[in-house]
C-alpha cells in the first residue's frame, strides 16, 4: 500500500486515536479499474477520479492533498493490482491500496447476478453525493443481501422508489430506451454512470434520468448496475427478505 508518501510493504498503517477518520469515517474515497497498466488509458478516467475526490474536499474545506505524492504512488501500485482505492484524510494525507478484479467477473457480466432489495430506507448511504468513509449502511445492507444469496444490495427511499446498489448506479431498459435514476434523487453521482451517458448519447441512444417508482420497476424489461470496477453487470433476479417480493428479469 501508499501511506503519507512511503510505500508500505506491510498490512498495517499506524493512525492516532483522535483520528477522525477512525473515529468518525472522516475520508473520502475513490477506486478506479486501471485499463492496460495506464493511468493515461480513457477507461481509467484518473482525472475524473481526482476531480470527484478534489470535489468532496473542497466541499468539506478539507486540506488539500500531495497531488503528485498520489500520482507517485498510483503509479507503483498499478503494476501490480488493477484496482486501486484512493483515501484521503481531513489533513490532505492519502492512502492508497490495490487489489484485484473479482474472480467471478466475467460470468457476473455475462449471466448476471441476483440482488436484494433492502426493503427499509435505513440503509440509505448518508451524504450521498459524496464518496465519503462512512460506507457502514451500504455495508450493512450488501452484508444482508449475502445471507440471501445475493451479489448486490439495491437500495430505496422512503417512498420505496429504487435508488442504487451498495456498489453501484442503476441502470434499465424498458420502451426502447435507457432509465437510470436522478441525481436528484439523492445517489452517489458515479464516473461510470456519467461515462455510459455520454456514450449512449453519443451512439444517439435514448436516457432518462427518472425516479424508479415501484410501478415504473415493474415496466422494466432488463435492469442492471455499473461501478467504475466492474463495468456493467445484469441484475437476472431481484429478492426481498424471506423471498417476499422475488421477480425475474
Amino acid at each position: 500500500m501508499w501511506y503519507a508518501g512511503k510505500l508500505i510493504r506491510s498490512g498495517k498503517i499506524e493512525l492516532g486515536i483522535d483520528d477522525p477518520g477512525l473515529l468518525y469515517g472522516a475520508t473520502v474515497f475513490t477506486t478506479l479499474r486501471v485499463y492496460h497498466h495506464s493511468l493515461e488509458d480513457g477507461r481509467t478516467n484518473w482525472k475524473g477520479h481526482l476531480r470527484r475526490l478534489s470535489n468532496s474536499i473542497q466541499t468539506f474545506g478539507w486540506q488539500e492533498p500531495n497531488w503528485e505524492s498520489i500520482r507517485q504512488g498510483a503509479e507503483i501500485l498499478q503494476r501490480e493490482f488493477p484496482v486501486l482505492r484512493i483515501t484521503i484524510f481531513p489533513d490532505g494525507r492519502e492512502w492508497i491500496v490495490g487489489r484485484y478484479l473479482p474472480e467471478d467477473l466475467v460470468e457476473r457480466q455475462q449471466q448476471g447476478i441476483v440482488a436484494w432489495l433492502a426493503e427499509v430506507a435505513e440503509f440509505r448511504r448518508s451524504l450521498a453525493e459524496h464518496k465519503t468513509g462512512n460506507y457502514l449502511t451500504a455495508w450493512l445492507a450488501l452484508s444482508q443481501a449475502k445471507k440471501y444469496g445475493a451479489k448486490e444490495a439495491i437500495l430505496i427511499d422512503e417512498s420505496g422508489n429504487w435508488l442504487e446498489t451498495s456498489t453501484g448506479n442503476l441502470w434499465g431498459w424498458q420502451d426502447g430506451r435507457w432509465w437510470t435514476p436522478p441525481l436528484t434523487a439523492g445517489i452517489l453521482p458515479g464516473l461510470m454512470r456519467e461515462q455510459l451517458i455520454d456514450r449512449l448519447i453519443s451512439q444517439n441512444q435514448i436516457v432518462e434520468e427518472e425516479p424508479w417508482t415501484p410501478d415504473r420497476v415493474l415496466g422494466m424489461e432488463a435492469i442492471a448496475y455499473s461501478n467504475s470496477v466492474v463495468e456493467v453487470v445484469p441484475i437476472h433476479r431481484v429478492v426481498g427478505s424471506r423471498g417476499a417480493g422475488e421477480r425475474r428479469i
